[in-house]
């Protein structure tokens, strides 16, 4: 270890801490706003220095806040309004003028990442003295949103801000939103379940556990004068459902899950040495980062073992390995702690227990003290730099945890003098990226083993998720109970079905999960391939062999909602069923659109949305399209309604028609086909450049292309569709099909005399076909054949 005196004079030190908090009950409560109380902690902090806090405020060049939750997902909202520059609000109270903001990535990894990244700027000479705050009013929000005299905290700031984003990307998959599994707690509670298992302990035990972990979380909550629920509980009382205790997410009650209804901010002054002396920082203030890392892990649905975050605890050993100590050497240790799972991966790891003499909290904990949001482990900063200023040499320890133990971010603190250390937390994040990873089955089918689960609960209603494995190949599927399957949530929630034998389907709205093969079929009765009397979105014409389907919602452009999506692939079902249907032409009612895409509208209002397995208009993701279906393009084949012209093996069009692949004008991606299907149909760069710009083209364009057969005059598209069917029917049917297949089949195949060679079933259909024998004799007799489509 070295002096002070011999240390670099751009060495970062931490100077300054403060807290700041209200409830709702206290005297003189305040209605503070996230960003008052967030500069009350910073008064605290600067005030904490024992420098004129005054000079400290204007000798700050960098602030750095930590995002509250109405900032955190692309759908938060703020009822009562914000600050559309967060850190220069807060720095404006101050007196500061900060050359950089920044506005940190969601997560609770925040405080202690930045700390750790802004102390490397401070040793890279790059800053000197930064100011890191985070705070949350969601108490009061809730409290006013409703009140006649409700605050307004909406303020505008002038000045740069770099704002880093949510930082959620690979957190939230579409296979997770398809099944609900979207919140917090309920990925938590299969992580929990996933650690059950291969502690093979049963329920009862494994709550009893989570009970003894954070019973004594709530005796430090208890004296910590910022708890927001300072209220010291028993094992027994945490972990046993009651009215108070309700159920959440099978294994957690509402006592063992993070608190998110608080008021409260903390902050922390960073700066270097030479700074310090500067403005006249005691050296009795100061407190060195000895060792620091931050790793994230694999994506929750790739890891291998579900229960565990190995990623978290590199982080945290590696940490320890800096600064030269062991688990033993610290005097104070305060683990994220929103959920059990949080503390005990990471305990466990570095070879701590809930039994330790030294509790695992320094605040109380998140579901005691207060979730604070992102930046919960500010205060856990603020406490160690506390406590071991009131015991100088000895060692204290923050894990800050962020995502579904995706994002772990550590720091060992001492106020013994160090140099700077140098971590090699990059080439431990190299070999966590070179991890195995599980196969994820998208669409899954056939008997599975329960690998984990929950059950979540919401005002009476439960619901179960499960995430098992597939018996035929072993890959990893996300399912999700049924509306009225009574007999699985039994499973799921009155036994142990760990490892359990179960069955699951796979649908356009996700995959379900049931006890049994027989079961799926009670609840969802097989559909026959029939067309229905009527539909409601869409119009059904037979012709002989011919099948006219229209899209019918001109109101909306014809643009696709789910149940839209919906007929149409039961529609299509039934069209390639019937072996009396030989052709087939989708158009769209009216004169102003084939289809406007996807019902942005629709979407825009939060309604669920799914597509069928089959794809946009059940054709852009069907396999086996072998009988001929034409797109009559009468107007707007925009987005989503591009994708199906696309996915069409033939293209009339009138000459109001106009396509494009619209998708970036409103932040999507044409994802139903046409990213893949328009570069194999037109030149690349031409596809790439009406995929990145979204620019329309004309019917005549689109012909040049070679992206639509025949163009007509306006109104023309499905009398010139029917007559293009016409030409089709006048062939073998068989011949039409088998030709189809055998293009489908060689399409992949790159090699020209292979593709020749390829040995299709298509032609030993046709050798043994009625309708060779037809065509052959209406040939020498010269007579019209008569088809059979056998």
């Amino acid at each position: 270890m070295a002096s002070s005196s011999d240390l670099d004079p751009r060495t970062p030190v931490l100077v300054g801490v403060g807290q700041a908090s209200e409830r709702l009950d206290d005297p003189g409560y305040r209605r503070l706003s996230a960003v008052e109380l967030a500069a009350a902690a910073a008064r605290a902090a600067l005030e904490d220095t024992g420098a004129e806090p005054a000079a400290l405020a204007a000798a700050i060049d960098t602030v750095a806040g930590i995002r509250q939750f109405e900032i955190s997902t692309p759908v938060a909202t703020a009822p009562l309004g914000r600050s559309d520059n967060y850190p220069r609000s807060v720095a404006r109270r101050l007196g500061a003028d900060p050359a950089r903001a920044i506005l940190e990535v969601a997560g609770g990894q925040g405080p202690q990442h930045l700390v750790n990244e802004l102390g490397a700027g401070i040793a890279a000479g790059t800053a000197e003295v930064v100011l890191i705050f985070g705070s949350e009013a969601i108490s009061t929000v809730r409290h006013l949103a409703g009140a006649p005299d409700r605050p307004d905290f909406t303020e505008h700031v002038d000045g740069d801000l770099e704002d880093r984003g949510f930082g959620i990307a690979g957190l939230v998959t579409r296979q997770q939103v398809a099944h609900g599994l979207v919140d917090a707690p309920s990925q938590y509670a299969l992580c929990e379940n996933a650690r059950r298992g291969r502690l093979k302990q049963s329920r009862e035990e494994y709550a009893a556990g989570m009970g003894e972990l954070f019973a004594p979380f709530t005796t430090v909550a208890a004296a910590n004068p910022h708890a927001a629920a300072p209220t010291e509980r028993d094992a027994a009382e945490l972990s046993t459902p009651s009215e108070a205790n309700r159920p959440i997410a099978d294994p957690y009650t509402r006592y063992l899950v993070a608190r998110d209804q608080v008021n409260q901010g903390a902050a922390a002054v960073l700066m270097s040495v030479a700074a310090a002396r500067r403005l006249g920082v005691p050296e009795n203030r100061w407190v060195f980062l000895h060792g620091f890392a931050d790793l994230r892990e694999q994506s929750l649905l790739e890891r291998i073992d579900l229960g565990a975050g190995p990623a978290s605890v590199l982080a945290a050993q590696h940490a320890l390995e800096l600064a030269g100590i062991g688990v033993e050497a610290l005097a104070t240790v305060d683990l994220y702690s929103c959920f059990p799972i949080a503390v005990s991966n990471v305990s466990e790891g570095v070879g701590l227990t809930a039994t330790d003499s030294r509790p695992l909290t320094l605040t109380g904990g998140l579901p005691f003290f207060g979730g604070a949001g992102n930046n919960y482990s500010m205060h856990a900063i603020a406490e160690t730099v506390h406590r071991l200023r009131a015991a100088p040499g000895s060692f204290g320890l923050v894990g800050a945890n962020g995502g579904i133990l995706s994002k772990y971010s550590a720091g060992v603190y001492s106020t013994t003098p160090t140099p700077w250390p140098v971590s090699r937390a990059a080439a431990l994040q190299a070999e966590i990226d070179s991890w195995p990873t599980v196969e994820l089955a998208q669409h899954a089918d056939g008997w599975g083993t329960v690998e984990t689960y929950t059950v979540t609960h919401h005002g009476g209603s439960r619901h179960g998720i499960v995430i098992g494995r597939l018996e035929r190949d072993g890959r990893r599927f996300i399912a999700s109970t049924a509306p009225g399957d009574e007999d699985m949530l039994a499973l799921l929630g009155d036994s142990d079905p760990l490892g359990a034998r179960v069955y699951v389907r796979s649908f356009g709205r996700g995959n379900r999960v049931s006890t049994s093969e027989e079961r799926m079929d009670q609840l969802f009765p097989p559909r026959a391939p029939v067309p229905r009397e009527a539909y409601e979105h869409v119009l059904v014409r037979r012709d002989g062999h011919l099948l006219e389907v229209t899209i019918n919602r001109p109101d909306a452009r014809n643009a696709l909602h789910p149940p839209a999506n919906d007929e149409l692939d039961e529609v299509f079902d039934a069209f390639f069923a019937d072996p009396e249907l030989w052709v087939a032409i989708l158009t769209g009612a009216g004169d102003k659109a084939f289809s406007a895409g996807n019902d942005l509208g629709y979407t825009a209002a939060g309604k669920p949305m799914w597509v069928p397995k089959n794809g946009f208009a059940g054709l852009t993701a069907r396999r086996g399209m072998t009988k001929p279906v034409i797109a009559a393009v009468n107007g707007y084949a925009m987005g989503g309604g591009c994708e199906i012209a696309l996915a069409c093996h033939l293209v009339v069009a009138d000459s109001t028609a106009q396509f494009a692949l619209s998708e970036v004008k409103v932040g999507l991606v044409a994802g139903a086909g046409g990213l893949v299907r328009l570069p194999r149909a037109i030149p690349p760069k031409l596809a790439t450049e009406l995929i990145l710009t979204g620019r329309r083209i004309s019917a005549e364009q689109a012909l040049d292309y070679g992206l639509v057969n025949r163009v007509t005059e306006a109104g023309g598209a499905l009398p010139a569709a029917r007559a293009l069917a016409g030409e089709i029917l006048a062939g073998s049917p068989t011949s039409v099909r088998a030709s189809l297949q055998i293009m489908a089949e060689t399409d992949g195949i790159t090699d020209t005399v292979d593709a020749v060679n390829h040995p299709s079933t298509a032609l030993d259909d046709i050798m043994v076909s009625e309708d060779l024998i037809e065509g052959l004799t209406a040939f020498a007799q010269k007579r019209t054949p008569r088809w059979r489509n056998r």
